[in-house]
């Protein structure tokens, strides 16, 4: 019975080789433990085809991933940055924001506490704004344009010459009465409490009335070509207009619209 022997050995030590090799975990409740002599084959965990494969996958995955998205990630730090750019220059704007309003407060509160820091002028300078002027010198051209319409028309009889009489020189005396404002803005002669004068707007109505008659007397004369008419028109509204002027500039004088206190203390 040797035969038997030799082949029933063989039959145990290709077992293993055999389930090994093709990567498959015996079921078999019987176990033979190898002689110690031999090496046992098999004892990698998995199939050398199957690694390689998992392998070249995992690689190729890693490359796509960092260099399909490298661009992205840049992009992104990009944006991070300019965000926390954007928001250190806003931060500065509200710091800024922040110390005038506690500016101020403290100014207000000095007024309300009476303390005084230093010589505050009693007469409150303040200037006008340019739109301020610019409304003041259009709503008025309008009123005074419809008053020479009116003397114009009576004088001439013809609404022509009367509408071209006002119409020639509407927006040469808009623009001059918007520009002498701004000239009398830079001073503050008759000015107190915060408003114009009555001094101070009584001699604006003289200084543009005078401007005023010389403006329509050359554009009377030249239009209806008749120096006694171009002197009747010119003359004949010449104390209404001034009066309604002043009466005009006095209304202004108490409107806060479009003024610019200039409260400094000198400390």
């Amino acid at each position: 019975m040797p035969g038997k022997r030799i082949l029933h050995a063989s039959f145990l030590f290709a077992l293993p080789l055999f389930t090994s090799g093709f990567g498959v975990v015996s079921r078999s409740p019987l176990s033979f433990p190898a002689p110690s002599s031999l090496p046992v084959p098999g004892a990698a965990r998995g199939s050398p085809l199957f690694a390689s494969v998992s392998s070249d996958n995992a690689t190729s995955a890693a490359d796509s991933l960092t260099e399909g998205n490298k661009a992205a990630l840049r992009s992104i730090e990009k944006k991070i940055e300019e965000a926390a750019k954007q928001r250190d220059r806003f931060m500065e704007k509200v710091n800024k924001f922040d110390d005038l309003t506690n500016t101020l407060e403290q100014k207000k509160n000095n007024y309300l506490e009476g303390i005084t820091l230093g010589k505050v002028d009693v007469a409150t300078p303040f200037s006008e704004t340019t739109v301020r002027s610019a409304v003041k010198a259009l709503m008025w051209r309008v009123i005074a344009g419809t008053v020479t319409f009116i003397t114009s028309l009576k004088f001439s009889g013809s609404i022509k010459v009367a509408l071209t009489i006002v119409g020639s020189d509407f927006l040469s005396k808009a623009a001059t009465m918007f520009i002498g404002e701004r000239l009398m803005n830079k001073s503050q002669a008759g000015r107190s409490s915060g408003a114009d004068g009555a001094g101070r707007s009584l001699t604006k109505a003289l200084v543009w009335r005078l401007f005023a008659i010389c403006n329509t007397l050359t554009m009377s004369l030249l239009i209806a070509k008749d120096l006694s008419m171009a002197s009747k028109i010119a003359g004949s509204d010449a104390i209404f207009k001034t009066g309604l002027m002043f009466f005009y500039e006095r209304v202004w004088a108490n409107v806060e619209w479009g003024k610019e206190y200039q409260v400094e203390f000198a400390i």
